[in-house]
């Protein structure tokens, strides 16, 4: 009473307060009976002890079980067994629960294997798919980093994704016709500031004795010396006033075979990736195949100031290997350049990219005003003059000059060419056919449509893995740890997506077998006099 007293003469200045204080009061007792049986049902189910079905906690549509109906993990042990010793060592854990531990990490975008060994703890799903008890303790995660550092190899990894791509193909699923190419950034576990500038030799193009003996050939058909070996060597100075020293030229040399590039000492094997307004970071590229459906037929891993282009011919010599029967390579315009295009080309295959706008001089004439004459081979400018040819250079350029007499005089000089000497030049690569064919099959209707796939397909992947599977970034360090990592994600995505499908197909085959069991009983029993009747009464409209 004290305190109501003492609420009454604190609250008495206030009507309002007064108020509300005594409708409190009224129903004090109703609240109280409220929260007793909201207590009750809490307390009474802690503690509880019951006997419970793990098959019966876990819904018959979960991912898990369709991925376990799916896809027979038994035949992991075949391909790890030559790792394993049966007569020597302690009981290691079963192959086929680490490499299930790796998968729940990458379906549902867990960041580490820590973070997934405390989920397996508490998830019943996930005890169910590993297939262990409510109180049975699961593998450390320590165990499963330690196998897959040391253990698990890279050719263990292949096999695995490969063996995933198998199955998918025995039920039907995959449609390698057509492959659709590109690469996404990963960011590297490496600190920004901890890096060095490091002067690197220039890796030689893969192709490039093959383009030295055409360009040699071109050259020697234009009445041109051919490029030697020694071509690279500093060349004396032959005038007297050209006081030009060795150093200097040795040092122009240097100049031209190395790059400076930036390194991270935290992760030496990763890149600088700098593009357009991003902000540059240490990171990987996964260069990566799909199929029209979304399932990755292949990729490959390369530090991230690798372009695209550079990292083609292995990613498609490892498809073109598996899926000899692709017939179209679909991908974007950093992939359109002359090597590239006489690859696909040259192997009976149409590749289909997108418009790639030519490098021109700014306000000037429009690239497709200076016509190539493949008869006389020369270039015809807008003003209908002449460019013939000057010479080859060891990039594969055909160089084409103007006349710069003509040029001087030219009423449209200033669109064409600012030099001083009054020369126009224009450059056309010794295999620039090649990509004239893959600008005809951009304009052809079927290829039109397979480009526009682009975006459902390995654009939806690189989305799907990011937003839902954790590969913006990685926490693994190195190009071979980074490369399973990537090639284990990638597989649980095939699986996911190929669980999902089988799923769908059996229901459908279920819904449709039902449905024709309806109709055979409806045709048996339609000359029974009791049926027809009661169908005459439901279809009456009396």
């Amino acid at each position: 009473m004290a305190t109501i007293t003492v609420a009454i003469s604190v609250c008495r200045k206030s009507p309002v307060l007064l108020g509300f204080f005594f409708m409190m009061w009224g129903k004090c007792g109703i609240m109280e009976g409220v929260i007793k049986m909201l207590k009750k049902n809490q307390e009474n189910m802690r503690g509880q002890v019951t006997i419970v079905d793990l098959e019966m906690l876990v819904p018959t549509d979960h991912l898990l079980r369709k991925i376990d109906g799916a896809i027979d993990f038994s035949k992991i042990y075949e391909m790890v067994e030559d790792l394993y010793c049966e007569d020597n060592g302690r009981m290691s854990v079963d192959p086929v629960v680490l490499f299930k531990m790796v998968m729940i990490q990458h379906l549902y975008g867990l960041p580490s294997l820590r973070r997934t060994a405390s989920e397996i703890e508490v998830n019943v799903a996930y005890r169910w798919f590993l297939g262990y008890g409510l109180t049975e303790e699961p593998p450390h995660f320590s165990t499963v980093s330690y196998n897959f550092r040391h253990r698990f190899t890279t050719e263990t990894v292949d096999k695995i994704f490969n063996w995933v791509l198998d199955e998918i193909a025995e039920a039907g699923y995959l449609s390698p016709s057509a492959v659709f190419i590109d690469g996404t950034h990963i960011k590297a576990s490496a600190n920004n500031k901890k890096k060095i500038q490091e002067e690197v030799p220039i890796a030689a193009k893969r192709y490039a004795k093959e383009l030295m003996e055409e360009v040699n050939a071109d050259r020697e058909e234009h009445s041109k010396k051919p490029f030697d070996d020694d071509d690279d060597k500093p060349q004396t100075p032959k005038k007297k006033k050209d006081n030009t020293s060795k150093k200097k030229l040795a040092r122009r040399k240097k100049a031209g075979k190395t790059k400076k590039v930036t390194k991270s000492t935290t992760d030496p094997d990763c890149g600088m990736f700098v593009k357009g307004d991003h902000k540059k970071q240490f990171a990987y590229e996964a260069h990566t195949a799909c199929d029209k459906h979304g399932y990755v037929l292949g990729t490959v891993i390369t530090p991230g100031n690798v372009h695209d282009s550079v990292a083609f011919d292995d990613i498609y010599d490892e498809v073109t290997e598996k899926f000899p029967e692709i017939e179209t390579v679909v991908a974007d315009s950093a992939y359109k350049t002359p090597h590239i295009c006489k690859k696909v080309f040259d192997d009976d295959r149409v590749i289909s990219t997108a418009y790639k706008r030519p490098q021109t001089m700014k306000d000037g004439h429009e690239w497709w005003k200076y016509v190539y004459d493949e008869h006389y081979d020369c270039i015809i400018c807008p003003e209908y003059q002449v460019l013939r040819y000057a010479t080859t250079d060891k990039d594969g350029y055909r160089h084409y000059k103007s006349d710069p007499r003509i040029c001087s005089n030219c009423p449209t000089r200033e669109l064409c060419t600012k030099a001083v000497n009054c020369v126009k030049s224009v450059t056309r690569h010794i295999w620039k056919d090649y990509e004239e064919l893959a600008d005809d099959a951009r304009y052809t209707p079927k290829y039109q449509e397979l480009y526009k796939k682009r975006k459902e397909t390995i654009e939806r992947v690189f989305a799907d893995a990011k937003e839902k599977h954790a590969m913006r970034y990685t926490h693994y360090r190195g190009l071979a740890q980074v490369q399973n990592w990537v090639k284990l994600k990638f597989a649980a995505m095939n699986i996911k997506k190929f669980a999902k499908r089988k799923w769908n197909d059996l229901l459908r085959s279920s819904h449709l077998s039902c449905i024709s069991d309806i109709f055979i009983l409806l045709f048996i029993n339609f000359k029974t006099p009791a049926f027809a009747s009661c169908l005459g009464r439901c279809f009456s409209t009396d």
